[in-house]
């Protein structure tokens, strides 16, 4: 007897319908920079001009398990902007403007809604932060992947001129970190907070008096995209480094901006530290240091600037409609000191 490809699971048309229903949102992220059209086996994109030594950067990045939290709610219009964001968020650290994303999906079996409804997401994400969406894998994978079950990825491509790379060399004791809000708990921790949350979608839609919030709410709120507020930024003022807080929170991932022999002290009482991380702090029953060694605690990004430049940073970002805080300094050492 005759075995066909949808025999094993495959349904070559789904793919089809899917790419179909997701072209408007894909088309809706190009920029001048785009040749060509979705569909083609490689993506085509033109390198800006004016720059004198134009650099690429790249990066790539999932959203982890907080996946879990959109397919058990049924809710899949906004995590593929966590793809994205995990991916922007990290090129934009060095300086760099995003120029394109591509996307992977892979799922057991295909629902060409639910992959649109995705890529709507992943379009969102692209918009906001200004790179063209040219392409993407859509893998249909039976048996690999319990029913209902998916897994996304981005990859992005950014550049800057070589002269104004962002790597944290002169920064020196005495500079000041400046703390841009996050949204929430963004895409990184998602292992712990399963554990603390627990997956009962009719306890995570019942509003809760401490989040004073719908769990469910909270935990699906998308990553913040920074990208054009740091664009911006960087126009304006002279930022030394910027660290986009992501697993490892702040212990991890301020230091990584510091040349050797430079260190900081984080004044963690300079902000109020949202709902979300007072409750998982209480019952995971953890540290600050561990706490903090976990999530963003509300800050997403961290810039890195001179002390006579520190108004002129906290007026540019809040004319893009960020929130900011003086967090803390740099100084002799190395690691992170929680005040």
């Amino acid at each position: 007897m005759a075995i066909s490809y949808k025999d094993s699971g495959v349904d070559v048309e789904r793919g089809y319908k899917a790419v179909k229903l997701m072209k408007e949102h894909v088309k809706s992220t190009y920029t001048d920079g785009v040749l060509g059209d979705l569909g083609s086996f490689g993506g085509f994109f033109k390198m800006p001009e004016g720059m004198k030594q134009p650099v690429l950067v790249a990066g790539t990045d999932g959203v982890g398990t907080k996946l879990k939290y959109a397919i058990i709610s049924d809710k899949h219009d906004t995590i593929g902007i966590d793809a994205v964001a995990m991916c922007v968020n990290d090129i934009v650290c060095q300086g760099a403007k995003p120029l394109i994303f591509l996307d992977y999906f892979a799922t057991g079996s295909l629902s060409p809604e639910k992959v649109a409804t995705v890529v709507s997401g992943i379009a969102d994400g692209c918009r906001q932060s200004g790179a063209a969406l040219i392409g993407g894998e859509t893998a249909e994978m039976p048996g690999f992947y319990p029913e209902g079950e998916y897994d996304i990825a981005g990859f992005a491509v950014g550049v800057v001129d070589r002269d104004k790379i962002i790597n944290g060399s002169t920064i020196k004791a005495g500079d000041v970190l400046i703390g841009i809000k996050s949204s929430g708990i963004h895409s990184n921790g998602y292992s712990l907070v399963r554990k603390l949350f627990g997956e009962d979608i009719s306890v995570l839609e019942k509003y809760d008096d401490e989040l004073k919030s719908k769990p469910i709410d909270v935990l699906l709120t998308p990553t913040k995209i920074y990208v054009k507020s740091i664009l911006a930024l960087i126009e304006k003022v002279k930022v030394k480094g910027i660290a986009h807080i992501t697993g490892g929170g702040f212990i991890e991932n301020i230091p990584r901006i510091f040349p050797e022999g430079i260190g900081c002290e984080i004044d963690t009482k300079s902000y109020e530290v949202p709902a979300v991380f007072k409750v998982m702090q209480k019952r995971a029953e953890i540290t600050d240091a561990q706490i903090y060694n976990t999530f963003n605690m509300g800050i997403g990004m961290v810039v890195c600037v001179d002390e006579k430049d520190v108004n002129a940073t906290i007026s540019q970002l809040q004319s893009t409609g960020e929130e900011c805080v003086v967090l803390g300094k740099t100084v002799q050492g190395s690691g992170v000191k929680l005040l």
